[in-house]
């Protein structure tokens, strides 16, 4: 270390300039008793000293009186001297000339094979060791200029020169590598130089300073272009060699292919890679997913199987897939081997063995082959994908294995038909095994002996996906009870609706009568409220048959919910929160407005009964494009653009068990006379005439979430249509009396009685027959002078679409409205393009006298 007291100066550049006469200013030795002695020049004053002190000492001597001083001092002369000896030895001590710095620098500067250059940054060189000036030379004034002459004839270099020099100058680091010159001598290359710039602080400078190294680099580029050009000849070896080559990523990427496998399938190296091509594109069937099922292992484990490589064109090509886990265990090496061209000599003593091998791996159910101890030796990829997730069978207990989510009666059933076929035996009833977090998943096993395979052999068993089968076996067995449920609903709805059209007329006839303070008001009340719950319960019956009458129209939900939120809290209660969440710019659907506020009062109702303490329920609208509709994976789905309701309430939720059942008529798990059973079977029935998909979901102590998705209907102008009519509906409800000339067709004289009355006191003129055949007469007797005709549909000899058509005959303009317990999509069909106006029964009086009023309005 540099002494306490050494000068600022010492070890520094004297001047920005580098002079010879520059001298080293060693610091002084740590040992602080002895001052080390540095030249020759420096002892000469300590040398007059003695040699003063020598003489004065003879004359001492000479006076005969100086004897004890003189002994006293070459005692202390032969201890410095001692002492000195010792600091010599030691190295304290040493005699020689100054080593001037830039001898020290210039010499360690001019070994190096990196010319160097030191200069300001406005470009003035300062000094540059001999390999600088080797390589470039001195130049007309100085070494930078001689660089600048040096790279003239080149443009790239001049152009690298240009940016290093401004790098320079704003004191920036920055390195640039060109070729320069012609090729060496028996050479093909240029000489090849790498050209840098990084500043350095000086203390006396502020502007500081620029190093500038100038390398030839030319010989460690050549050696990197000899091992270029032998991976080059590696690659062409590995993209042409006689079986296809593939690196496959964890996730079936292929990240690489051969020459050979690409030609193979089709496609070039390159558009493999780009395209982002998976394994499973290549390999058709299940064995590509039983090969990705190694990339998770990290024991480099192996795979050998057959399949068939699909090419771009659709073909298919048989090949032998040898397939090894990297150590790392995130991915794949692929070996691929052409079973049917060129590879195909290999196998030819092996023909079958290797058909056999194909259509083992190829087949789209699961097949195994079981030993004599239980344990599968073979199984295809079809196998591993639907029992063991894709994982390999070899060596696992066939009954670990078909029994891993099986209940103890099937894992019973099981062990019994194994111990059966591997003894010999026949077993011929198939074992169906249920799986899955739903356990909706369902397998179906056949198990048979195997005479011929030997003690290694002994029995073979065969897996079917029985999914969709039991799918399909459980919607028709749905669609039959819903079709007897309908037969009977539809059987009794015409004449249930009848008799409750004239309950339901009378009582209002009857409570025009009476004024609300009389006793019988109260009765009336009470009989027309009865009434009008059985003609809701039929209404449910009918929407739960999917018979019932929809007064379709372009409905914009998010207004429903707006209009009706208000009544669906009072309903909903203060104990519980409602929350309406529409997105803006909502789709128009086509659907019954009244039926589906009826559908969301139905789910509603089962909310409040899941909270009893009070909780949120949550109403959402939003749109679902056709893009994110793809991504559903519910069954008979169709992919289109929806609007979504969403239900969902912090209940109680359901189990599994009632999920499955939620939608079957009558099932309910409300207390007796609390509930029908055909709340939610009439929203699913409601949400299917619609076009729509209904899907719950539910947790046990979450709360219960129903979609409700409805097509989107794409006519706004039919939405601006809807509007108007409504309002004029609103506006003419108030004034129900009218003129005119009505003849009024039912073959229900009570109904007939009713509706006849009632149109008579609003002001019109009301013909009566009791068939279609009578109507005509009355018809014919008036000389057609009848404004509008109302007409039951299912009549004794002639029905109400017959007599539309026969009427139409004399009067093509003639208005008639149909009423009828069924719906008119039943007969609808049958009138193709006539124009006619319905009113589903039951219906009241005001309704009655409303609709004869709107259709003669109609122009």
């Amino acid at each position: 270390m540099p002494a306490p007291h050494a000068s600022p100066s010492q070890n520094q550049i004297a001047s920005l300039r580098m002079r010879e006469h520059d001298a080293i200013e060693l610091p002084s030795a740590p040992f602080d008793a002895i001052t080390p002695m540095q030249g020759l020049g420096s002892y000469l004053p300590t040398v007059g000293a003695i040699v003063i002190g020598a003489l004065i000492a003879l004359g001492v001597v000479a006076s005969g009186v100086g004897t004890p001083v003189l002994v006293a001092m070459l005692v202390a002369l032969a201890t410095v001297g001692l002492f000195a000896l010792f600091a010599y030895s030691a190295g304290y001590i040493r005699f020689g000339q100054r080593a001037p710095l830039v001898d020290i620098v210039k010499a360690a500067a001019d070994g190096l094979d990196v010319g160097v250059m030191i200069a300001r940054r406005d470009g003035e060189p300062l000094y540059a060791n001999a390999t600088f000036e080797a390589l470039v030379g001195r130049g007309e004034r100085d070494q930078l200029v001689g660089l600048q002459q040096f790279l003239t004839g080149d443009a790239a270099a001049s152009a690298a020169l240009f940016r290093l020099t401004r790098a320079a100058e704003r004191g920036e680091p920055l390195a640039e590598e060109f070729a320069v010159g012609r090729p060496l001598p028996g050479e093909r290359t240029r000489r090849t130089l790498q050209l840098s710039v990084s500043p350095i602080a000086v203390e006396r400078d502020p502007s500081g300073l620029v190093i500038w190294r100038l390398t030839d680099v030319t010989a460690d580029r050549q050696r990197e272009a000899t091992r270029i050009a032998g991976v080059e000849v590696q690659l062409a070896q590995f993209d042409n060699a006689p079986i296809g080559l593939a690196s496959v990523a964890a996730d079936g990427t292929l990240l690489h292919v051969n020459g050979t496998l690409a030609r193979w399938i089709g496609h070039t190296p390159r558009a493999v890679v780009e395209q982002r091509l998976t394994l499973a594109d290549i390999a058709s069937g299940d064995g590509a997913a039983l090969v990705s099922h190694l990339t998770g292992s990290a024991n480099e484990e192996s795979a050998t199987l057959d399949v068939d490589l699909a090419r771009e064109d659709g073909r298919v090509m048989p090949a032998r897939l040898l397939a090894r886990a990297v150590p790392s265990g995130r991915g794949l090496t692929v070996a691929v081997v052409d079973l049917a061209g060129e590879g195909a000599a290999e196998f030819e003593g092996d023909a079958a063995g290797a058909r056999f091998a194909r259509f083992f791996q190829s087949a789209p159910f699961g097949i195994a082959m079981l030993g004599s101890d239980g344990r599968i030796v073979s199984a295809n990829s079809a196998f591993c994908r639907m029992l063991l997730d894709g994982a390999a069978g070899t060596g696992i207990s066939a009954a670990d294995a078909l029994g891993r989510a099986a209940d103890p009666e099937t894992r019973a059933a099981v062990d019994e038909g194994l111990k059966r076929v591997i003894s010999g035996r026949v077993h011929n009833v198939p074992i169906e095994i249920t799986a899955g977090a739903k356990r909706d998943h369902v397998t179906r096993v056949f198990m048979s002996p195997f005479a011929a395979g030997g003690a290694r052999e002994a029995a073979i068993l065969y897996v079917v996906d029985a999914t969709e089968q039991k799918a399909l076996e459980a919607r028709f067995a749905q669609s039959q009870k819903m079709e007897v449920v309908g037969k009977l609903a539809g059987g009794i709805a015409h004449d249930f609706n009848n008799m409750l059209t004239a309950i339901l007329g009378f009582s209002d006839m009857l409570l025009t009568m009476h004024r609300p303070k009389d006793v019988a008001y109260k009765d009336i009340m009470n009989i027309k409220s009865s009434a009008n719950r059985a003609a809701e319960l039929v209404r449910k019956l009918l929407a739960l048959a999917r018979q019932q009458t929809l007064q379709n129209e372009v409905v914009n939900l998010g207004e429903v919910l707006s209009d009706e939120s208000s009544l669906l809290k009072r309903y909903l209660g203060e104990k519980s929160e409602l929350r309406i969440e529409t997105a803006p710019d909502l789709w128009y659907v086509m659907t019954d407005k009244h039926e589906f506020v009826q559908a969301l009062f139905n789910l509603i109702t089962n909310a409040k009964d899941a909270m009893p303490d009070g909780g949120t329920l949550t109403i959402r609208a939003r749109n679902v494009p056709e893009r994110e509709s793809q991504k559903f994976e519910h069954r008979e789905f169709v992919h289109g653009e929806y609007v979504l309701i969403e239900v969902g309430d912090t209940g109680h939720g359901m189990s599994r068990e009632v999920m499955d059942k939620i939608f079957e008529p009558f099932f309910t798990t409300k207390a007796v006379g609390k509930g029908t059973g055909l709340g939610l079977a009439s929203v699913y029935g409601m949400v299917k005439q619609s076009g729509g998909y209904i899907y719950p979901e539910s947790e046990v102590g979450k709360g219960t979430t129903f979609r409700i998705y409805l097509p989107r209907h794409n006519a706004e102008k039919d939405e601006e249509a809807v509007a108007p009519k409504e309002r004029k509906r609103e506006q003419r409800a108030a004034d129900l009396t009218g003129t005119g000339r009505v003849l009024l067709v039912e073959d229900e004289e009570v109904v007939r009685n009713f509706a006849a009355r009632a149109l008579k006191r609003q002001g019109y003129k009301v013909l009566e027959a009791a068939s279609g055949v009578e109507a005509l007469e009355v018809m014919e007797k008036s000389k057609g002078k009848i404004d509008i005709v109302v007409s039951d549909v299912v009549m004794p000899e002639m029905d109400g679409p017959t007599l539309l058509k026969e009427l139409r005959k004399k009067n093509p303009d003639l208005k008639i409205i149909f009423v009828s317990g069924y719906p008119n999509d039943a007969f609808k069909a049958a009138l193709g393009d006539e124009n006619f106006a319905f009113l589903p029964k039951p219906f009241s009086l005001p309704q009655l006298a409303a609709k004869v009023k709107e259709e003669l309005g109609r122009e």
